[in-house]
């Protein structure tokens, strides 16, 4: 699910040092008889990405973990409580060029749907998308998009009319390779 070609050329062991580092919240619950995961829309305020679809997180803050930095964000984003989602492990860290950031994305449950109460000032949208819409070939798709004057094949999963891309989809591929 990378673009190609990806922007930059640099990989996250190669600016590990250098980059803004974050954490993101890929959060599993059954609804409707069906494993769910929440993404966001951010707000066109939002000073990187702004209007693109992600994963709860942000910023490393001095002194937290990137685990704690997930769960923060996650709280300050969607009203969820830091201590409710059980942790399951961590998937592979990614950097995001435009941003110089390195987001570390880990997984976690929870035994219900949560009641989303959002940010305003960071989220637009709540999208919870089912595993299995995921999963559905049919789902996947490719475009070529012109960013910053280049032609870029752009790979992502449509949702309701959302194009999930970027390094969002990157982590989507990455948790569904894992899960089977």
């Amino acid at each position: 699910m990378t673009p190609r070609p990806r922007p930059g050329h640099l990989r996250y062991d190669e600016v590990d040092v250098s980059c803004t580092r974050a954490g993101v919240l890929v959060l599993l619950y059954p609804w409707n008889d069906n494993l769910h995961l929440v993404l966001t829309r951010r707000t066109e305020q939002m000073r990187h990405h702004q209007a693109q679809i992600s994963f709860p997180g942000g910023r490393q803050e001095s002194g937290e973990d990137l685990i704690q930095t997930a769960l923060r964000e996650t709280k300050e984003e969607l009203g969820i409580q830091a201590d409710s989602p059980r942790l399951l492990g961590t998937l592979t860290p990614l950097y995001i060029p435009p941003s110089n950031t390195c987001i570390h994305p880990v997984v976690a449950t929870l035994l219900q749907r949560p009641e989303f109460v959002h940010s305003p000032k960071e989220v637009d949208e709540v999208i919870e998308v089912p595993l299995a819409h995921l999963r559905d070939p049919i789902n996947v798709h490719e475009e070529i998009w012109t960013i910053k004057g280049i032609p870029v094949a752009v790979p992502f999963y449509l949702f309701k009319g959302n194009k999930i891309w970027g390094a969002t989809a990157m982590v989507l591929a990455e948790l569904l390779e894992l899960l089977g």
